[in-house]
């Protein structure tokens, strides 16, 4: 059986830099995920091997990355070729634009999970984002909300986690209840300052167009025009997701995040957990799952979600 060849045509010699890596390093790293023999002469790319027409189309969608802008690191090269085995198109993916500030910086997406994601917040009244750390929900959340306020689609956005440790330890630490649960809402700020800086994210922060609260001081409010984020909801009750789902009102959007491995609170009655099949069917609402293949974080966060995933030791 004749060996399969594939040639790639390099539109310009000025992209072969970033399409190879610094001393050849993503030509090695594509070498060393196919079964194929690469050979480079000029601007032109030979493939042979089992895997060759899989590596053809891998340079295909990197060079139209690199001419789209974006420039390459071994990091994305990984995911973009999980994205081609998967049959997906990175060129697609990692375009998608969540929001871009004043002075041009972007948010994209990094997988084609983390698309879904987005896609489902804009198409979806309510988003479940369910999945592992370091898989961009939190984050992806902030910057689909900073859109959505700059747009003028909603009037205000609303940050909010429970702090399931609201009793006796809380108690010990200094000052009013907002400072005593701070450190619970300390990743929800880290994003919003990350988005819009310190300063930015003050203004919001004074004016009350941006409010981050803990999910105490949902009860009893309807919350209308409003982004809403609730982070962690894992550690919900079942209570209080019900109180929380029923707080959104007309020209709201509202997206929930959480790692179903990491419950924390107590007695274990998470109110996230076996939620999608008793609101599966309800128009406007969506469950997006993310997974190893989604961590944005060092290339080790996903070999351990892969790792606590096989074991007997998830908690899931």
């Amino acid at each position: 059986m004749p060996e399969t060849e594939v040639r790639v045509s390099v539109p310009g010699n000025h992209l072969m830099v970033g399409l190879l890596g610094q001393r050849d390093e993503l030509l090695r790293l594509v070498e060393g995920a196919f079964e194929a023999s690469i050979h480079v002469r000029g601007n032109e790319i030979t493939v042979t091997g089992a895997d060759a027409e899989l590596v053809g189309r891998l340079f295909d969608e990197l060079v139209l990355l690199l001419q789209q802008g974006h420039a390459l690191e071994p990091s994305g090269v990984a995911r973009t070729i999980d994205m081609v085995r998967a049959d997906e198109r990175p060129s697609e993916v990692l375009t998608t634009e969540v929001w871009r500030s004043a002075r041009g910086r972007t948010v994209r997406p990094k997988s084609s999970g983390q698309k879904r994601y987005v896609d489902a917040i804009r198409q979806n009244i309510i988003t479940f984002g369910i999945g592992p750390a370091g898989t961009g929900k939190s984050w992806l959340a902030v910057a689909c909300a900073v859109q959505a306020l700059q747009a003028k689609e909603v009037d205000r956005i609303i940050l909010t986690r429970p702090a399931v440790e609201a009793g006796e330890r809380l108690g010990f630490l200094p000052g009013d209840l907002m400072a005593k649960v701070d450190p619970y809402l300390r990743p929800l700020y880290d994003a919003l300052y990350d988005m819009v800086e310190a300063e930015g994210a003050q203004r919001l922060l004074d004016k009350g167009t941006v409010e981050v609260a803990p999910l105490a001081f949902m009860r009893g409010r309807t919350l209308n025009r409003s982004f809403i984020i609730l982070d962690e909801a894992q550690n919900t009750t079942p209570e209080q997701m019900k109180m929380f789902l029923t707080r959104i009102g007309f020209g709201s959007k509202a997206v929930i995040t959480g790692d179903v491995t990491q419950v924390d609170v107590p007695g274990g009655r998470s109110g996230l957990g076996g939620l999608e099949p008793v609101l599966s069917g309800i128009d406007g609402l969506a469950f997006v799952r993310l997974g190893a293949a989604d961590v944005v974080r060092h290339r080790i966060v996903a070999d351990i979600v892969n790792a606590y995933e096989r074991s007997a030791l998830d908690p899931s």
